[in-house]
């Protein structure tokens, strides 16, 4: 579009893509070109980065939710006396959720989306816990551990409890954007995901719509499955089975 005639005059948003199509044309030799190939694998990294965590994420928090039904309850009380029935969630109302963020904490801490940090490499020896890491070795950072790690977590680690980050509970300012070590769903330091805060407003704005439209439960037959599977991300072994059933006015949905 920037070099046909038919579109100047009219203002761009300079986006990736724009910026990967100019560095395309811009480069000075061929060892320094980007091709379409190369544009093209950005892209699809960038959406299964920014899709795949997302969604895992958001399967683990209900799976969660329909295990503690009371806990389902209080999240859907919360959000409905301060959005009431007859509108559906803005993203302007997420920062009111306090009950909200502190599930998502807590799903984040026991089902991190990615269970192994990225690749990091040691840049001198070090010792940690009493092992030696030598320099240049790869290092990768177990989240999942850290998450249930009874030191860091002393309160019943292996059990779902949203409260351990409510008000005057011993984790109450504890964040996930790389503030505190025992909570690192997203990594730490320069290597942090550059996604988090884009994906921490689709966790929020999707698991806060689903909870507030709609009641949840298994489907016939069906039982809660926690099994996880192996891979970069943790899935459930099982996806989730649930009913939704419809809990505002009907003229909402439309």
């Amino acid at each position: 579009m920037n070099g046909d005639d038919r579109f100047k005059g009219r203002n761009h948003i300079n986006d990736f893509l724009t910026k990967l199509i100019e560095t395309k044309e811009s480069a000075e030799g061929e060892e320094d070109k980007l091709t379409n190939i190369n544009i093209k694998a950005l892209l699809q990294d960038m959406f299964i980065a920014g899709t795949d965590t997302v969604s895992v994420a958001i399967e683990w928090i209900l799976t969660e939710l329909i295990r503690h039904p009371k806990i389902l309850a209080r999240a859907q009380q919360e959000i409905d006396s301060i959005v009431g029935y007859n509108r559906l969630i803005s993203e302007s109302d997420l920062s009111k959720f306090s009950f909200l963020h502190s599930i998502v904490k807590e799903s984040f801490r026991l089902h991190p989306p990615a269970p192994l940090s990225v690749p990091r490499m040691a840049i001198e020896d070090c010792v940690i816990d009493g092992f030696l890491i030598p320099k240049g070795a790869t290092v990768l950072v177990n989240i999942w551990a850290i998450g249930r790690d009874p030191v860091c977590w002393p309160d019943d680690p292996s059990e779902f409890k949203p409260d351990r980050f409510g008000p005057s509970a011993p984790h109450e300012n504890v964040d996930v954007k790389g503030n505190d070590f025992e909570l690192i769903p997203f990594g730490v330091g320069r290597r942090i995901c550059a996604g988090m805060n884009l994906g921490l407003r689709m966790v929020h704005l999707v698991t806060v719509t689903l909870v507030h439209s709609f009641d949840w439960t298994l489907a016939d037959g069906d039982t809660v499955d926690m099994e996880e599977s192996t891979g970069i991300t943790m899935r459930k072994r099982r996806p989730l089975m649930a009913k939704a059933i419809p809990r505002l006015a009907p003229e909402v949905y439309i």
